[in-house]
Formats: structure tokens, C-alpha cells, sequence
């Protein structure tokens, strides 16, 4: 026990400094704003297949007419249609009192509908078989019915948003792999420092037997461990403030809160960056050394 004791602090002497080193909170501050941007990307491809799933097979006919008579008549016949139409799941009349209230701030609680030409809606849900070629038999045969009527994709009101969405989301991984990246560079000075730093000490270690897999095996082994200690600290912070945000998201009852929440797979994702960061900078630690070992030979 005392040998062991003994041996391992004499090691401790001439390795990296370790734990009171920078290193550490060099990591731990990246591996914060790698968990963070990581949360980010995934939950914006989260959200982007919900509303995709949400939004998919979903259309709104639009009746135009100002004649509130015709306008109603327009509704029942599409609505006799769409009865026995095929690869149509449901439908539903918008009715004119909802739609008079989502208007009133604009157009005052004193509206009418047979005053004004307010168009009439009717959602529609078409089964996942029915094709664009369904779609546009639908819209001809509504077009029948009534010429000004026309049918809008839901996904269409995405487009612009879901644009945007996917440029954040690629963006916060091109984040994610950067950082990864700089925890390299970060390894690679510190092994190197390390290695200049103790270069008389290593000569004389390699006088005495040692071998360069050996002498990378210590290094190896050190910057794993400062690592770790950084990379722990860094994801247990970023997890608790994305954990205060999703509280207090949750509280306010808000449906972002039901879009962005991640599933268990990509919080084991999440929780997976830590250990790859710590390989990487194993792995990283291992092949600096021992080209710089290499180099001296």
C-alpha cells in the first residue's frame, strides 16, 4: 500500500498539473455550451416532426362569397361532397360565431357576419394513402361547387417558419461539433505543455526502461481524469438550467412546453456527449503524445 502510494505521487510530480490546473474549467465551459446547443438542435428537430405530424394531411377550404345566402349554400354542397368523397378522414364547418371572435380585436365586439363578407372555413383532414393527386380532384370538385373556393395546405403556413427552424437547428449542431472540436485543441496544448514541461524528466524515465505507450498511458490516463472532472461540471450545469427553463415553461402552461420537450432518446444523447468528450480527449491525449515522443527519438 505504501509502495503503491509512493509510486502514484511520485507520478503525480511530473505529470500535468491536473485537477488544479486550467484544463478542467476549460472543458467544463465547453461541454456547458455543447449541452446546451446540442438541447437546442434537438429540440428544434423535435418540434419540427411534431408540427410536421401535426400539420401533415391537414387543408382549409376557403369559400369566398359575399352573398351570405349562396355562401352557406356553397358550405352544405362541399359539405355533401366531402361526405362521400374518398381519403377524406374528417372535416369540420368552422363555425361563424368562433370565427367572429378571433376577429373582434379587429373588427369590434358589434360584428356580424351577415354584414360583412367574412369568408367561410371548413377544416379538412385527409388519411395519410390520399396523394397530391386526391388532393387536386378535391380542389376541382370543390372549384365546381363554388370557382372563388380554394383549399390551402396547412404545411404551407410552415414553410417560412420551418425554414427558419431548420437554420437554427443546423446551426446549433455546426455549435455542437466546434466545441468538439476546441476540446481537441484544448488536449492537444495541454499535452504538449505537458510534455515540453517535463522533458528532462521523460528522457531520464526513458533511460531507465520506459517505454512511449507507457509514458502515453499516464498522460492518457490524467487528462481523462481532468476530463471528466470538466465535463461532469459542464453537463450537470447545462442540465439543471435547461431543467429550470422546462419548469418554468411548464408552469405557464404554454404549448411551446409540450413542442420542445425532449424525449428520453435525445436527453441519453445529451447525457452521451459527456462520454464521447472524455474519449475524445483521451484518445486525442494518447496520439499527441506520442508523436512528440516520436519526435524526440
Amino acid at each position: 500500500m505504501t509502495s503503491a502510494r509512493s509510486s502514484r505521487a511520485a507520478r503525480n510530480r511530473w505529470l500535468p498539473e491536473g485537477r488544479r490546473g486550467p484544463m478542467p474549467w476549460i472543458i467544463g465551459i465547453m461541454m456547458f455550451l455543447t449541452v446546451l446547443s446540442a438541447a437546442c438542435a434537438l429540440g428544434l428537430g423535435h418540434a419540427l416532426t411534431r408540427l410536421r405530424g401535426d400539420l401533415a394531411g391537414g387543408y382549409t377550404i376557403q369559400i369566398v362569397e359575399a352573398n351570405a345566402a349562396k355562401r352557406m349554400q356553397a358550405v352544405r354542397g362541399i359539405s355533401a361532397y366531402l361526405d362521400s368523397a374518398r381519403g377524406v378522414r374528417t372535416y369540420k364547418v368552422v363555425p361563424e360565431a368562433q370565427m367572429l371572435a378571433q376577429l373582434a380585436p379587429w373588427l369590434g365586439e358589434d360584428a356580424r357576419a351577415d354584414e360583412l363578407p367574412i369568408p367561410a372555413l371548413i377544416d379538412l383532414s385527409l388519411r395519410p394513402a390520399a396523394g397530391s393527386a386526391r388532393v387536386t380532384q378535391i380542389e376541382q370538385a370543390v372549384k365546381r361547387i363554388l370557382p372563388s373556393a380554394r383549399i390551402d395546405a396547412h404545411q404551407g403556413y410552415l414553410a417560412p417558419v420551418e425554414g427558419l427552424m431548420r437554420t437554427l437547428m443546423w446551426l446549433a449542431g455546426g455549435l455542437v461539433a466546434l466545441m468538439l472540436l476546441m476540446t481537441g485543441a484544448v488536449v492537444v496544448l495541454a499535452a504538449n505543455s505537458a510534455h515540453a514541461a517535463h522533458r528532462g524528466t521523460i528522457d531520464i524515465i526513458h533511460m531507465l526502461g520506459a517505454t512511449d505507450l507507457q509514458l502515453a498511458r499516464l498522460f492518457q490516463r490524467r487528462i481523462a481524469l481532468d476530463a471528466a472532472l470538466g465535463a461532469m461540471a459542464g453537463t450537470v450545469s447545462a442540465a439543471a438550467l435547461l431543467w429550470l427553463l422546462d419548469s418554468n415553461l411548464h408552469v405557464s402552461q404554454s404549448e411551446l412546453a409540450g413542442l420542445i420537450r425532449l424525449p428520453w432518446r435525445s436527453v441519453a444523447i445529451l447525457f452521451g456527449l459527456p462520454l464521447f468528450a472524455v474519449l475524445v480527449a483521451a484518445l486525442t491525449a494518447r496520439i499527441t503524445v506520442m508523436r512528440a515522443l516520436e519526435r524526440n527519438l
